[in-house]
């Protein structure tokens, strides 16, 4: 395994970041400490996603100040996942870090890691313990990775977010993945290679707000789903059995309702005419069309959106690159 590069180590640290002027001061001195203590090369490389804010001009005078970091900032904002992406195409250590600007992700950890790379393995996933967010978010996390690792047919590592390192060769195998809605933790897992989780302490998000909106995290967990699982399909085709079933139980009723006209009229459950026809109608017909269309649907849009053949990002200015 060819982890040497000049006679020395190399890390590079991929760090995306939307809007992060509250706490880039705070990951410049941390990350810059943390890195000093590895006795290694190493290289920071900061993908703004379309920033608002000064997040590009905290970036260019860093990189100006110190050679170990460089930036990258991107026409608009591409999401999180791309802009990971974007950052592992640029990536040229012998080992990639992927970390949060938000410092939830702390930078100390980092020599655990590396340790375990230094011991042969080629993925070492954070999972992530006592996270600080309020319960509902939490839950919701809980719930997603175990909903998704019973639905697809690799062993996807539980409570395991985007930190993580990784060697080269398992980047170079997701840089040559050409498909867009990217979910990287599930790329990560899919790749095998020798795979090995660290337990760590999640911090709070040092400063501002988070930029992973609710309607964000949906998509990012529809994604997975979506990009590495047939089930949904499978789970349409079930429930359009099930409410077939429903509705033929329902013509039952009605049939029964027409022999025993005078029980159900006493026990007030007499018909109503026309009601119970167009009520099983809308059932059987609308249930089955819009879950089957909905689901089918979903992959017909991720197949249109993958033969575009758009690039996954632009780039509008480098620094330090």
């Amino acid at each position: 395994m060819n982890r040497i590069r000049n006679g020395k180590k190399s890390i590079s640290i991929v760090v995306p970041c939307y809007n992060e002027e509250e706490v880039l001061s705070e990951l410049i001195s941390r990350l810059t400490k943390s890195a000093l203590s590895w006795n290694m090369d190493w290289k920071v490389i900061c993908i703004d996603d379309g920033s608002t804010d000064n997040t590009w001009e905290i970036l260019m005078k860093q990189v100006k100040k110190d050679h170990h970091w460089s930036a990258i900032s991107l026409s608009r904002n591409f999401g999180h996942q791309i802009a990971i992406s974007c950052g592992l195409g640029y990536a040229k250590g012998n080992a990639v870090i992927i970390m949060d600007a938000d410092l939830q992700d702390p930078p100390e950890e980092f020599y655990r890691y590396i340790k375990k790379w230094k011991q042969g393995y080629d993925v070492v996933y954070a999972i992530r313990q006592k996270r600080k967010e309020h319960l509902v978010k939490r839950l919701s996390y809980w719930l997603f990775y175990r909903i998704i690792a019973q639905l697809v047919n690799f062993d996807l590592p539980l409570d395991s977010g985007d930190f993580s390192l990784m060697d080269k060769r398992v980047v170079e195998v997701l840089n040559r993945m050409p498909e867009r809605n990217r979910f990287v933790r599930g790329l990560r897992a899919w790749s095998g290679f020798k795979q090995i989780g660290v337990e760590y302490e999640r911090d709070s998000r040092f400063a501002g707000k988070s930029k992973y909106t609710l309607p964000k995290m949906l998509r990012l967990a529809f994604d997975g789903i979506i990009s590495f699982s047939p089930i949904p399909l499978t789970i349409a085709s079930y429930l359009g059995i099930i409410i077939s079933i429903v509705a033929f139980l329902g013509a039952l009723f009605t049939l029964i309702q027409h022999i025993f006209t005078r029980y159900f009229v006493e026990i007030g459950l007499g018909q109503l005419p026309g009601f119970a026809t167009t009520v099983i109608a809308i059932l059987f017909l609308g249930g089955i069309q819009l879950t089957f269309l909905g689901i089918i649907g979903s992959y017909l849009s991720r197949i249109y959106d993958e033969v575009k053949g758009r690039p996954l990002w632009i780039i509008k200015e480098t620094t330090g690159i």
